[in-house]
């Protein structure tokens, strides 16, 4: 992460021997760890929550895609329905339309002069 070699770690003990002194450098030490290890943790559980949020992102992406794809195939069913006959009607009831063999029509029972 930091790119630290064994000699930058050496030096920075040798500074803080001489800084600090034997007697307290244990205690700093000590503290050193606890808070790296503190503030290890709060990342940790930082990205764990932000991958939560990603995933239930995720899932309601793909809950709306779902609903959109739905919705797009009721709607082409409908048209399917509705210009299926060309009548407007839905194609399961499509009404019969007279034959040649029907009676004739009012215009033909009464002929012009």
């Amino acid at each position: 992460m930091f790119d630290i070699g064994f000699t930058e770690l050496l030096l920075v003990g040798l500074v803080a021997l001489v800084v600090l002194g034997p007697e307290r450098l244990p205690g700093a030490v000590r503290t050193a760890g606890l808070w790296i290890g503190r503030i290890k943790r709060s990342f940790n559980s930082i990205k764990a929550e932000v991958e939560r949020e990603i995933g239930a992102d995720e899932i309601r992406r793909q809950l709306h895609n779902e609903r959109i794809l739905e919705l797009e195939r009721e709607m082409k069913a409908m048209k399917q329905d509705i210009l299926g006959t060309g009548t407007g009607q839905p194609a399961t009831e499509q009404r019969a339309e007279p034959s040649s063999d029907a009676a004739p029509s009012v215009q033909d029972k009464n002929p012009q002069p």
